[in-house]
């Protein structure tokens, strides 16, 4: 028996992630969690105990070897990435750090754990290519830049802690590339020709790039392409 788990669900890119796996059929279960679902499948970034509670549920079962986090917060409501310093709200940052970096992180705490000891199993969470400080030539978006980078330095370290735990293990940020979801669509009108994904496309590139993966991946970020993005 196999399963996968898939958090965030209910979202753009979570819900055609879950459909894509399903339809493919090569896991025996597939979990997918949401803020929105109900019973075993609520899952609330914000709350641990639910994260906890999730995980718990799943290792009732067959241990994952693929756990996805597709979750992302770039605008709520009037707000939104950042242009300039004096844009800068403390609350904002915070929100945007507890559900772009510190969530998945918990996440990681929760179900790393109930993934399998040996032989290869992926943890992946969705970052952003914008998270890269080396990459940073534009500036602004300062929020989800430095949550996405924060996001990226806890996948490094978890990597280096699970490779202890199981030395087949892959621990893994993806860029998924503009989507068009809820997330990018106030920003979309800047997207080139043909870069702008739809979420089953977007979907399948991402199982791609996963698939494709080697232990020595680990630690690192990926674009939708499988295509090193440098931290």
């Amino acid at each position: 028996m196999t399963s996968a788990v898939i958090i965030g669900a209910s979202g753009g890119i979570g819900a055609a992630l879950e459909a894509a796996l399903l339809d493919e059929g090569v896991f025996d279960h597939v979990y997918g969690f949401a803020r929105s679902r109900e019973g075993d499948l609520h899952l609330d970034l914000e709350k641990e105990a639910t994260i906890a509670a999730a995980a718990a549920h799943v290792a009732k079962g067959s241990a994952p070897t693929l756990v996805i986090v597709a979750t992302g917060l770039l605008h709520e409501g009037e707000r939104g990435p950042e242009k300039a310093l004096r844009e800068l709200d403390p609350a904002w940052l915070a929100r945007s750090f507890a559900i772009n970096a510190i969530g998945p992180a918990i996440v990681a705490k929760h179900f790393l754990p109930v993934m399998p000891r040996t032989g290869r199993c992926v943890f992946a969470a969705l970052s952003a290519r914008v998270g890269s400080i080396s990459d940073n030539k534009l500036g602004g978006w300062y929020g989800y830049r430095a949550a996405k980078a924060a996001l990226n330095q806890l996948i490094r370290t978890a990597a280096i802690e699970e490779k202890r735990r199981n030395d087949r293990a892959i621990v893994v940020g993806l860029h998924p590339g503009t989507v068009n979801t809820a997330l990018s669509r106030p920003f979309q009108g800047n997207v080139q020709p043909g870069r702008l994904f739809d979420t089953e496309r977007a979907a399948l590139q991402l199982l791609d790039t996963i698939e494709g993966l080697k232990v020595p991946d680990s630690g690192k970020l990926f674009d939708y392409e499988g295509g090193e993005v440098p931290f």
